[in-house]
C-alpha cells in the first residue's frame, strides 16, 4: 500500500494514473483547481478500490499555498511515499512572442511552480530517506523549436532541475523520474490534427506506473520518442534553424 499525492489530478494523464493506483488499493490525495472534477474523480477512485481518497484545491502560481498543500496531504495520508506532478498549460506560442506578460505567465505555470513544489518535496523526502517523485516534463524540452519554444524552454528547465535533484538525492534512496510524453490525445491538444505518433492517456498512464515500479530515471512515452528525439537533437544548428518545426 502506497500513500500517493497527485498534483494536477484532473488532467487527462493524471486521472488515468490515479485509476491504476486506486485499483492497487492505495491511499491517494488529489490536488487540483476544479472542486467538482476532484469530487467526481475521488468517488470513481473509491469505487475502483482505493483505501482512502482525500482532495485539496491547488493553484499552481499561488506559491505561498504550496507548503500548506504538501503538509495537508502528508497529514491526511499519514505520510507520503509517491508524488506525481502532472499539471501544465500548452502555451500559445504566437501570443507569447508578442507579450512578455503572456510568456512569463506560461513560464510561471510550467516551470517555476513545479520547481517550487520539487524543492519542498525534495527536502521532506530527503529527511525521511525514501520516496518517489515523478514529474511530467515533455519531449518539447529536448530541443528548442520555433513552434513551441516558450513551452519547450519551461520543460527543458524542469528536466534539468530534475537531473540535478536526482543526482543530489541518489544517496538518500529517493527515486526521481522525469516523464517525457510525446503527442498525447488530451483536451489540451484537442485542436491538433492526430496521426500515428499520437498516444492515449490510458497507454501513457500504464507506462508511468511501470516506470515508477522499475525506478526508471527518464521515461519517454511512448518508447519510440527516445529515438525520435535522438534524431532531432543530432541535427547541426546551422541546418536545424532552417527547418520548419
Amino acid at each position: 500500500m502506497q500513500r500517493i499525492l497527485i498534483i494536477g489530478a484532473t488532467s487527462a494523464i493524471a486521472q488515468e494514473v490515479a485509476r491504476l493506483f486506486a485499483e492497487k488499493g492505495n491511499r491517494i490525495f488529489l490536488a487540483g483547481r476544479n472542486p467538482d472534477k476532484l469530487s467526481i474523480l475521488a468517488n470513481d477512485l473509491s469505487l475502483r478500490g482505493a483505501i482512502q481518497v482525500e482532495k485539496g484545491l491547488f493553484e499552481a502560481t499561488d506559491f505561498d499555498s504550496h507548503p500548506r498543500l504538501i503538509e495537508e496531504s502528508f497529514n491526511s495520508l499519514g505520510g507520503l511515499d509517491t508524488v506525481l506532478i502532472a499539471f501544465g498549460t500548452l502555451a500559445d506560442q504566437k501570443k507569447c512572442e508578442g507579450s512578455v506578460e503572456e510568456t512569463l505567465r506560461e513560464i510561471s505555470i510550467n516551470e517555476l511552480s513545479i520547481l517550487s513544489l520539487l524543492t519542498l518535496l525534495a527536502n521532506r523526502f530527503e529527511k525521511q530517506k525514501s520516496g518517489t517523485i515523478a514529474v511530467l516534463s515533455s519531449v518539447a524540452g529536448d530541443r528548442g523549436r520555433k513552434s513551441n519554444y516558450v513551452y519547450g524552454s519551461a520543460k527543458s528547465a524542469v528536466t534539468t532541475f530534475l537531473q540535478g535533484l536526482r543526482n543530489r538525492l541518489s544517496s538518500s534512496r529517493i527515486h526521481i523520474m522525469t516523464i517525457k510524453p510525446g503527442f498525447v490525445d488530451t483536451p489540451m491538444t484537442a485542436s491538433f490534427k492526430k496521426g500515428f505518433l499520437w498516444a492515449t492517456p490510458e497507454s501513457v498512464a500504464k507506462t508511468i506506473i511501470k516506470g515508477i515500479e522499475k525506478k526508471k530515471d527518464v521515461l519517454y512515452t511512448p518508447f519510440f520518442w527516445r529515438a525520435i528525439m535522438i534524431i532531432i537533437r543530432s541535427f547541426p544548428e546551422r541546418l536545424f534553424k532552417k527547418m520548419n518545426l
